[in-house]
């Protein structure tokens, strides 16, 4: 049986149903207690992390899919590090409205840090495929699941069992995408912070929907992974 955290809170807004999602999606950003939050809409998924660049410090992140219905947004939380360390309460919860650019749910503000463009990589993915001795092999998702979530400019991996919520690790930050060049900024490393400040430079090419990701990795290891969007 799954063991879920499911959690609704009502739209109030001038915007339609379609217009509030599409209003939703990118990234958006706010400082809390001197820690840097981010909170990335794509396609459907959402994820909420809390970090600290200065102190290279991660906080904790949650996240999963979220869905419009009439005037009720609802989400399925796949994972939550927070839960386990203080139970605070989902910072989704509360009226939403956007209102002179900013996104106000229940009483907390955010600024826009993107608004999914420019787009290319915007979008939640899973890994389908990698490369192991020459030979590029298959990756089913089951329950056991490795998302990259990307708004316009940011970026976040997250290893995790959506069925049980078990969080594996998880690391993000800046990203730019331009001319076949994949590049990272790291912000925050849940299992070494030494690599946050590092910048990694990938190849990437969009082949019949799918992402195909190649360089080295975190560790100076050859990497070739392929990345499907989610649905």
């Amino acid at each position: 049986m799954k063991k879920l955290a499911v959690f609704a809170f009502t739209i109030s807004t001038l915007y339609s149903l379609a217009q509030t999602n599409e209003a939703l999606q990118g990234a958006w950003g706010r400082t809390h207690l001197e820690n840097q939050q981010t909170l990335v809409f794509a396609n459907g998924y959402w994820s909420f992390t809390e970090f600290n660049i200065e102190n290279k410090q991660f906080i904790g992140t949650m996240g999963g899919s979220y869905s419009l219905s009439a005037a009720q947004f609802s989400s399925v939380k796949e994972y939550d590090t927070f839960s386990k360390a203080d139970n605070r309460i989902n910072p989704l919860a509360g009226n939403v409205k956007m209102e002179a650019g900013e996104l106000h749910i229940g009483v907390e503000k955010w600024a826009r840090i993107d608004d999914g463009s420019p787009g290319d990589l915007h979008g939640a993915w899973l890994i389908t495929g990698r490369k192991r001795n020459g030979e590029m092999s298959t990756i089913t998702p089951g329950a056991r699941k490795t998302m990259k979530i990307l708004s316009g400019t940011r970026f976040q991996w997250i290893a995790y069992n959506s069925e049980t919520m078990q969080f594996m690790g998880t690391g993000g930050g800046t990203y730019t995408a331009q001319d076949g060049q994949y590049v990272e900024n790291i912000e925050f490393f849940s299992r070494d912070n030494s690599r946050v400040g590092a910048s990694l430079s990938f190849d990437y090419q969009l082949i019949d929907h799918a992402w195909h990701h190649s360089g080295k990795s975190s560790k100076g290891q050859p990497i070739h992974e392929i990345w499907s969007l989610r649905k």
